[in-house]
């Protein structure tokens, strides 16, 4: 009989060949030192490079590693829903495999847990190897996100953090495409607390949030927690009545005070239509976002594909809702028509 981990480790791979060894030997000295059974869940979210040779070496060794291998990348958000969708411990813990998040911390996490607390978030007291624009940037976000949503976000925390079990059941029921994984377990509720950590500086490779995906990802945490940019409309559509109104009228005034030459010609009206061209096509990209990720929702593919795993075969975990696993698709097909498995997309 299989033993049941205490703890499932969750950590998306991206190409972080030159991370994963070294990473492995971190979570094994923090998890081993607990003495209870855990097990450490590596997604590769399509990587390019020798991630996927280096995780199969790593399960091959230690049958505590399970890998899922995705058919494609798929972002970091959804290859940390795999790893919840697959972990069955007691606990399940979130950590990036580039070791800004220290292995060392876990048995603090798991401390917190045993006292009764349902989340542990990890909080980032500091954050080294970072500029100040990234530093000041992310101070910013943070802060706006807790003052417009009605979820209590915690401040300065990434997705480094333990949840119980019975979080982690309620997450896999949560199929929404545009994911926010840190405001979705602040959303769950049950009892949470945080602890202060050092976020350590890259050793290896680039980041995998370059300027562009964190405007994408911002977005997604304003639209799945926020009606603030739908509401503010309301307000600055006021604002602007109030204003063209108090303009009318002191251009009313001033015209006949001054005659029919003040304020002749077309430059400003030119530029007041220009403004509010400006403000129509921004309220149009905001009312977009909230209509393509509805649309995104109603189309119903699976969140992920699966190409291949080592380490689960056997484990048929159901909860994992949308998703498809390209390579039981091909086994149940094969059996039920006799063919010998060559769509198996993990052959």
């Amino acid at each position: 009989m299989i033993e049941r981990p205490q703890y499932s480790i969750v950590a998306p791979v991206y190409n972080e060949a030159g991370n994963l060894e070294r990473f492995y030997q971190e979570v094994k000295r923090a998890l081993d030192g607990t003495d209870e059974p855990w097990e450490l869940l590596l997604v590769n979210d399509g990587s390019t490079d020798e991630s996927p040779a280096i995780m199969q070496r790593l399960a091959e060794g230690d049958n505590r590693i399970k890998v899922i291998n995705f058919a494609r990348n798929f972002g970091h958000q959804i290859a940390v829903t795999a790893g919840v969708d697959h972990a069955c411990g007691a606990a399940v813990i979130l950590i990036d495999a580039d070791l800004q998040d220290p292995p060392a911390v876990i048995p603090r996490l798991i401390a917190e847990w045993k006292s009764g607390v349902d989340v542990v978030y990890a909080v980032r007291a500091q954050r080294r190897g970072e500029g100040f624009f990234k530093r000041i940037s992310a101070k910013i976000f943070y802060r706006m996100l807790h003052r417009i949503t009605d979820v209590n976000i915690p401040v300065d925390t990434g997705d480094f953090r333990l949840m119980d079990a019975k979080v982690a059941a309620v997450l896999r029921q949560m199929r929404e495409h545009h994911r926010f994984v840190r405001g979705m377990t602040s959303w769950v509720g049950f009892r949470q607390t945080g602890i202060e950590y050092v976020r350590e500086e890259r050793v290896w490779g680039e980041t995998k949030y370059p300027w562009r995906k964190m405007i994408a990802f911002a977005l997604d945490a304003i639209t799945s927690f926020s009606f603030f940019p739908l509401q503010i409309m309301v307000y600055i559509s006021l604002i602007l009545a109030i204003l063209s109104l108090l303009v009318g009228l002191v251009i009313s005034i001033l015209r006949v005070a001054a005659g029919e030459e003040f304020f002749g010609g077309q430059a400003t009206t030119i530029v007041l239509l220009l403004l509010l061209s400006a403000f129509q096509l921004f309220f149009l990209f905001i009312i977009g976002q909230y209509v393509g990720r509805t649309y995104d929702e109603t189309r119903d593919r699976p969140l992920y594909v699966i190409a291949s795993t080592a380490g689960l075969e056997d484990r048929r975990n159901d909860s994992a809702g949308r998703s498809f696993d390209a390579n039981r698709s091909a086994e149940t097909d094969a059996a039920a028509t006799g063919r010998d498995g060559a769509l198996n997309a993990g052959a």
